[in-house]
């Protein structure tokens, strides 16, 4: 059991709900490996309770930083100090580093978790036709690696149409090779993405419609708890091959731990 004293560094997952996290548990082994004095806590702030929040903890100085989930992703974006490009591009973030002096710098690792998880199963995202519903942070995040990476096309399906069409026209400005729209179903596509925060719950519609998908179509989630949504199990009941969530966060785990400063 890892003795806590008034030496360890602190660390956070800030989320709201947050009995679904997965990144205590990830962190501890690496901290552990490293021989890093950390812990990292689960810390439950609602959207409203966010800025301030956020005020108090640059005043804790044995915080090396916080991961970042659902809601706050764009929220926690407008909070910090400085951005890394990607978390520019994308206006969101997934972790922040609190500096010496209380500032913070918050960075996105969840498109090259997203991209690195698909590739070390098998999946190609490179010429690949992706069906993503979503637009938020994570999104973002997510269909700028995708373009990053090669992808041929990617259409965004969003409750809000005008969130979909700006995101749409920020990827295709930075990635003009890559098709984006912001029309039309999940028929025709290689990969169907899930990046909202539907599935959460037992009772949570399902995002994407299963019975529209392609044959040869890859389901795919982003979210982690419970490890099979609904949406995978449609899918995987329809014959489809699915991708857990899991695989994003175990691939930017240590990209997460360097950039809050706790291992080399």
């Amino acid at each position: 059991m890892q003795r806590i004293t008034g030496r360890t560094r602190l660390y956070l997952i800030v989320a709201d709900p947050i009995a679904h996290v997965k990144a205590p548990e990830l962190l501890a082994p690496v901290f552990a490996e490293a021989g890093h004095d950390g812990v990292c806590v689960p810390l439950h702030v609602t959207p409203a309770d966010l800025p301030e929040m956020v005020a108090a903890l640059r005043q804790a100085k044995n915080l090396g930083g916080m991961a970042v989930t659902v809601p706050h992703k764009e929220a926690m974006a407008k909070l910090c100090d400085e951005l890394t490009d990607p978390a520019r591009e994308a206006g969101a973030v997934n972790v922040v580093r609190r500096e010496a002096d209380g500032r913070m710098v918050g960075a996105m690792f969840d498109g090259e978790g997203f991209v690195a998880g698909l590739n070390a199963a098998g999946h190609t995202v490179a010429g690949q036709r992706v069906f993503m519903a979503g637009a938020g942070g994570a999104a973002a995040g997510i269909a700028f690696a995708l373009a990053r990476h090669g992808a041929a096309r990617i259409t965004i399906a969003n409750r809000t149409q005008a969130k979909a069409e700006a995101l749409a026209a920020r990827i295709n400005a930075a990635f003009p090779a890559c098709a984006l729209h912001t029309t039309g179903g999940p028929e025709g596509h290689d990969l169907a993405v899930n990046t909202t925060s539907l599935g959460l719950h037992a009772n949570g519609a399902v995002p994407i419609d299963v019975a529209r998908l392609d044959a040869g179509c890859v389901a795919v989630e982003i979210i982690m708890d419970p490890a099979e949504t609904a949406f995978l199990r449609q899918a995987r009941a329809r014959g489809l091959a699915v991708h857990p969530g899991l695989p994003m966060l175990d691939h930017q785990i240590r990209l997460i731990a360097r950039f809050m400063g706790a291992i080399s």
